[in-house]
């Protein structure tokens, strides 16, 4: 009994979908590159503050990790972590930080050259979205917008990234 249950045990996990196998394990498709411009470490302004942020690949290059300090401009500090989902054909990404936030949001690169991720309709409709904009090898404008009908969507917070220079 017990060599029959250990039987169709390892039988189900052999039997886990066969898309697995249709993603590449070393996350090394053109895809799993599309978020590579935001990789460095980065100086931020906005309205006057200033902050930086540390962007890494980590687990064999599969995801983009976010480290973000507001101080001195703002109290916030938070993490991320972004990565393709081959399966769905999109990124996804899960934010978290020193304020009680968590914010899950989906999305990728637009046919306008921005990369946008936004977040599921609300309760009332209401959706999150950030907007990678202008990108360049050395800069980008980043913008968090909010939009209570999926189509209007109003500036909440507006931020320069500037790549820090190597020493």
């Amino acid at each position: 009994m017990k060599t029959r249950a250990l039987s169709a045990m390892a039988f189900s996990l052999l039997a886990l979908p066969a898309a697995a196998d249709e993603i590449s394990p070393n996350c090394n498709g053109p895809e799993f590159r599309q978020l590579d411009f935001w990789v460095g470490d980065w100086n931020l302004t906005w309205q006057g503050n200033t902050g930086t942020n540390h962007i890494k690949k980590s687990l064999e290059s599969c995801v983009i990790e976010e480290n973000f300090n507001g101080r001195p401009g703002q109290h916030l500090m938070g993490h991320s972590v972004s990565m393709y989902d081959a399966r769905a054909a999109n990124w996804k990404q899960t934010w978290v930080d020193n304020e009680g936030g968590y914010i899950a949001l989906s999305g990728g690169p637009q046919k306008d050259g921005t990369f946008v991720l936004a977040t599921e309709p609300g309760p009332k409709g209401g959706r999150s979205r950030m907007v990678f904009e202008n990108i360049k090898q050395d800069s980008f404008v980043w913008r968090w917008q909010s939009s209570m009908d999926g189509q209007t969507w109003k500036d909440q917070w507006v931020i320069d990234y500037a790549r820090k220079k190597q020493s």
